[in-house]
């Protein structure tokens, strides 16, 4: 039997609070940073794709519109 690398699959899913303190390039509706495998692009369900809240950059998104979100569910 072969040993498991270390961490393999009990890494625990952090929380985005977690992921953000961690990463400060994230906006507060990305699940994960950009690039991330097992993630993809998607549009901000708070300014749909505007980048806009009221004439503001949406604080969602942070203004480009869209969002990173985790994407597979396995």
């Amino acid at each position: 039997m072969r040993n498991k690398a270390p961490n393999s699959q009990s890494i625990k899913k952090r929380s985005n609070a977690q992921m953000q303190a961690a990463n400060p390039m994230l906006n507060p509706g990305d699940e994960a940073a950009r690039g991330t495998p097992g993630t993809g692009e998607d549009i901000c369900p708070e300014c749909h794709g505007n980048g806009r809240v009221n004439g503001a950059p949406c604080p969602h998104c942070g203004g480009s519109g869209s969002i990173t979100r985790a994407i597979g569910g396995a």
